[in-house]
């Protein structure tokens, strides 16, 4: 009996790492954000050497972790301007890459940045463009309104936006 319950509690941990998933799933709006992005396998057998993510509208002053052996890329958008301590921000991240290092695909690995949450509640979604030495993964669906992400074969990492004070820590 306890070796049936071990073996599904390990296939259950195997199944968690199919996707790209965020560390923490909720933050509070309003709140600044540590993202860690988990990796847990490369495409097909094939090293992971890129990951990508997109900020989705409602994130905001996205910033990235350096990773040792990786390169790090930001790219930034026009955006509707917004206030940040005085000082009017009109172009904001939208884009954070690592690049160069090389993720064997059975290892697992975290990508981290930082940002301020400014959605409303409710739920917000990462799209990660996983690149492989041969192939890639682009992790942008995104759940219609009643469907589970975990029925989808390439779900985006989703964040679940919570009211004010509910949710994460406050900058």
């Amino acid at each position: 009996m306890k070796k049936l319950a071990l073996l599904a509690l390990l296939a259950a941990s195997g199944s968690a790492f199919a996707h790209v998933t965020l560390e923490t799933p909720t933050a509070a709006s309003g709140s600044y954000y540590k993202g860690v992005l988990k990796i847990g396998h490369g495409c097909n057998g094939s090293p992971t050497t890129a990951i990508s993510v997109e900020m989705p509208e409602g994130v905001r002053l996205a910033q990235p972790m350096p990773k040792a052996g990786w390169e790090v890329e930001v790219s930034k958008a026009a955006v509707k301007p917004f206030d940040n301590y005085g000082r009017k921000v009109s172009e904001d991240v939208n884009r954070i890459t690592w690049k160069g290092g090389k993720l064997p695909s059975n290892f697992y690995d975290e990508f981290v940045f930082q940002a301020k949450i400014a959605a409303q509640p409710g739920k917000l979604y990462f799209k990660v463009k996983q690149q492989c030495e041969q192939g890639e993964t682009n992790w942008a669906d995104i759940p219609a309104a009643g469907q589970d992400a975990h029925d989808l074969k390439s779900p985006a990492a989703e964040l679940t936006v919570t009211a004010a004070g509910a949710a994460g820590h406050h900058h």
